[in-house]
């Protein structure tokens, strides 16, 4: 039996800790933060306790869901249809159906007809990689027309990607539309958004203690400082507060540009390609409102005055309930990890983005905030540039027994949680057969 340390307790680590466990291996979890969950814990406003960012569960999710039958949550999960708006021009528009978008004012019919075209031409394109030649907003000009980018296409960029949009491939949008149509074909007459009761809070919570259940050595609030190779063939794993844990195989799932960092034994090729890799960060604002703000659990933003990307109202999907009866609103900015808005303290923050929000919403008064806080993370997901995939690290290093798994590693993703637990189950198999494990890999819920 081999001894695995994973370095990174997000649900990518806590998904390959399990699969391992599964598979009979020892391992050893170790997280920086206080709990499990990394960009999908949870956290406390106002005495409510949901999720940090935004998350929400698709009927194409099938990793996921899965993920959560075979922890016992299946039953806890909650699905409801939910609304669409775009705040165009001063207006909220709501556009959750057909008859609304054909009667959606910011687009013309020929836009119109031209904005259906593209999404209809890029859920059939089957080959990505040609995409992966052009840049997005190229793309989307040729398909769609001038008006038609600027007006819904540069602003839905905007609201995920930041300025960054401008670095990425067209094999972006053809992901994110692949993974709309997916979710239509699933069978439900219209969109509709699961959630397990309690959140991701209840999720991590259940998935800790199948974990702790199962023997795998959970090491929560310890920073790991370096990964170097020992004398006696194994890895040494120096943590921060001192002291060196020993391990046959050690997997990274910290994000690429800090591995480097950790792991000064890698070639100067290998840091090079980690350094290259670009991400885009976010900056999130969580709200409690006494009113709510309109009956769209996503609201599309096209001014740039505005100061955050998309408005979502998760209490409109989930109810008000689980926040004493409050309105959960996010406010979300994507950016580059340099961006300023990184520095920007949580009252600047607070007092820019809740006057934006008052003037979208002139009847929402300053004493109708309950509660606000921000969430910054610099490295969320990897920008799909140019040639992205041909320039992909490898996850084997030069370093024996030294792997690097993130989310970097998800090709053309739009990086949610069904694709973090794909990741780790697709990886699986190379790094057992990497460490010389054979037999056959034991089916969701089976354990040794």
């Amino acid at each position: 039996m081999a001894h695995w340390g994973i370095v990174g307790g997000g649900l990518l680590g806590m998904t390959l800790a399990h699969r391992l466990r599964q598979r009979g291996e020892r391992v050893t979890l170790f997280e920086a933060g206080a709990g499990l969950g990394g960009l999908a814990s949870a956290w406390s406003i106002g005495g409510a306790v949901w999720d940090r960012h935004y998350h929400v569960i698709l009927l194409s999710d099938s990793h996921l869901r899965a993920l959560l039958a075979e922890i016992g949550l299946a039953h806890e999960t909650r699905w409801s249809s939910a609304k669409s708006g775009f705040y165009v021009g001063g207006e909220l528009h709501s556009m959750s159906n057909v008859l609304e978008f054909l009667r959606f004012p910011p687009l013309n019919l020929l836009e119109k007809l031209r904005l259906a075209a593209t999404i209809l031409y890029a859920s059939r394109i089957r080959d990505w990689r040609p995409l992966e030649r052009v840049l997005v907003a190229d793309w989307l000009r040729r398909w769609s027309g001038a008006g038609t980018c600027e007006k819904i296409w540069l602003p839905l960029l905007r609201a995920k990607l930041g300025d960054c949009y401008r670095r990425t491939s067209a094999a972006f949008i053809w992901a994110t539309i692949a993974r709309m149509y997916a979710a239509r074909r699933s069978g439900a007459k219209q969109e509709v958004f699961g959630h397990v009761a309690g959140g991701y809070a209840r999720i991590l919570e259940r998935f800790t203690e199948v974990l702790r259940g199962a023997g795998v050595e959970i090491v929560l609030e310890t920073q790991v400082d370096a990964v170097r190779s020992g004398g006696s063939g194994r890895l040494g794993v120096a943590l921060a507060a001192g002291g060196v844990r020993e391990f046959d195989r050690v997997v990274l799932t910290v994000p690429a540009p800090l591995v480097p960092r950790l792991v000064p034994d890698l070639t100067r090729e290998e840091a090079a390609a980690l350094d290259r890799i670009e991400y885009v960060g976010i900056v999130c604002a969580s709200l409690l409102l006494r009113r709510s703000l309109s009956d769209y659990y996503i609201t599309s933003i096209t001014e740039s005055w505005v100061p955050f990307t998309a408005v979502i109202e998760m209490s409109a999907l989930v109810g008000r309930e689980p926040f004493g009866g409050n309105s959960l609103i996010y406010l979300p900015r994507y950016a580059s990890p340099q961006d300023a808005v990184f520095e920007r303290r949580d009252d600047e923050l607070e007092r820019t983005f809740v006057d934006a929000l008052r003037r979208m919403h002139p009847g929402l008064g300053a004493d109708d905030v309950v509660a606000f806080r921000v969430s910054r993370a610099r490295h969320v997901f990897a920008l799909p540039t140019l040639g992205y995939s041909a320039a992909l690290p490898p996850t084997t290093t030069s370093v024996p027994g030294l792997h690097v798994v993130n989310s970097a590693h998800i090709v053309n993703g739009t990086l949610n949680v069904n694709e973090t637990v794909q990741l780790a189950e697709r990886m699986l198999p190379a790094l057992l057969a990497e460490a010389g494990a054979g037999g056959p890999i034991p089916a969701a819920g089976v354990r040794p």
